[in-house]
């Protein structure tokens, strides 16, 4: 039996904190799903991961007689799939476009991306590859995943019917509900790409959207939104105001009036009333990234550019965000003007203010909180996390 392995590759995984702090490569929504549902969905498997030694308890790793590792960052298409699935043991594939390791067939169940490779065949891959390499890939490549996995979740099957009088539709061929939506004299505009609304979503009153829109199950847009294209809200997040472009990976809020553009937030993020960021320079330049690989400041090569913000972050009203800011795990910030470009995780206040260590005991008991008011139990293997991501912070 071939166990289906999506492997965190060292280099990217860096390139891609503070999301990979607390989840696998993999674990990134781009998209409908994320990159290890799409493998699911495609390869009908339930893939397991190889991960930082940390994560591995949660994200478990797989038993087998062969192993079919595939690069977490990958994207899957028909092309890819079919090349990887033709893949003879003892061997790997790599892109001839950008050289990346993109899959190995073994039987050795202690493969890693980190040991040599000289005793598998290699073979080339010509085609392109959609990877999610860099975080602002992450909503740069949404759109297209969002049309990708519109696809390959409605293919054969009938959208639950749209029974508000008051809602006006757009393109309706290109509309999806999930089972037990509700949808409140909104407009739902998909002559520029699908709209996808998952499981128990709700639309509020007055709602404008733009597709390609995705919602997952549980997820709610308040009354009077404005949600541009390209834009995924994940499971049970609650979002209002303008979203422009922007990923939430799930159970995260930005319930009020403000703008967020071009950016991404992890789980359990909250952006608190009149919150905003800048997604573009006064002089119109590339925009620069803090980046955990390098410890400084890269150029993104993007004139678009906005707010990434690790898991459990909280931000205070009216918090101003600059381009191209980058946001630890649990961070706790507030206060006037505009944020430092890089707040990192376990830090409290605000450019104004300073900043502070957020002490642990604190940070867990307002998590254990957050989560028991979403009725979702904070358990041992997600503290665990939490607290391993905590002892890599340098608070000197």
């Amino acid at each position: 039996m071939t166990s289906v392995v999506l492997f965190d590759d060292p280099t990217v995984r860096s390139q891609l904190l503070p999301f990979t702090f607390t989840r696998p490569v993999a674990g990134i929504r781009c998209g409908i799903l994320t990159l290890a549902g799409k493998w699911g969905k495609w390869l009908d498997v339930i893939p397991s991961f190889l991960t930082e030694p940390y994560l591995q308890e949660r994200y478990p790793a797989p038993t087998g007689q062969e192993y079919l590792y595939i690069n977490g960052c990958l994207c899957p298409d028909a092309a890819l799939v079919e090349q990887i699935q033709a893949m003879p043991s003892g061997s790997l594939l790599r892109s001839l476009e950008t050289d990346l390791l993109l899959a190995v067939r073994t039987t050795d169940p202690d493969w890693a991306p980190t040991v040599p490779n000289n005793s598998l065949t290699e073979k080339v891959y010509a085609e392109s590859v959609v990877s999610i390499s860099h975080l602002w890939d992450i909503y740069l490549e949404n759109g297209g995943q969002i049309r990708a996995d519109y696809t390959l979740l409605t293919s054969d099957r009938e959208s639950a019917p749209l029974t508000d009088p008051f809602t006006n539709c757009y393109a309706p061929e290109n509309i999806f509900l999930e089972e037990g939506v509700t949808v409140r004299s909104a407009i739902l505009n998909a002559e520029g790409g699908p709209i996808f609304i998952g499981r128990n979503a709700v639309v509020s009153e007055g709602a404008i959207i733009q597709g390609p829109f995705a919602m997952g199950e549980g997820a709610v847009i308040g009354q009077g939104a404005k949600i541009r294209p390209n834009t995924t809200l994940g499971p049970y997040c609650k979002v209002g105001g303008e979203v422009n472009n922007s990923v939430l990976f799930g159970y995260s809020n930005k319930a009020h009036d403000g703008y967020l553009g071009n950016s991404v937030l992890g789980e359990w993020c909250n952006l608190g009333a009149n919150t905003n960021n800048s997604n573009l320079k006064n002089d119109y330049t590339p925009v620069k990234l803090y980046s955990y690989a390098t410890q400084g400041l890269e150029d993104t090569g993007q004139l678009f550019c906005g707010l990434f913000m690790g898991d459990y972050t909280k931000a205070g009203i009216s918090t101003m965000f600059n381009t191209g800011t980058v946001v630890g795990v649990n961070v706790n910030v507030f206060g006037t003007g505009f944020q430092p470009k890089h707040i990192p995780s376990f830090s409290w206040g605000g450019q104004a203010e300073g900043f502070a260590p957020y002490r642990y005991e604190k940070a867990l008991a307002v998590i254990q909180e957050t989560c028991r008011r979403r009725q979702v139990d904070f358990a041992e293997q997600r503290e665990a996390i939490f607290r391993a991501v905590y002892e890599q912070i340098n608070f000197e």
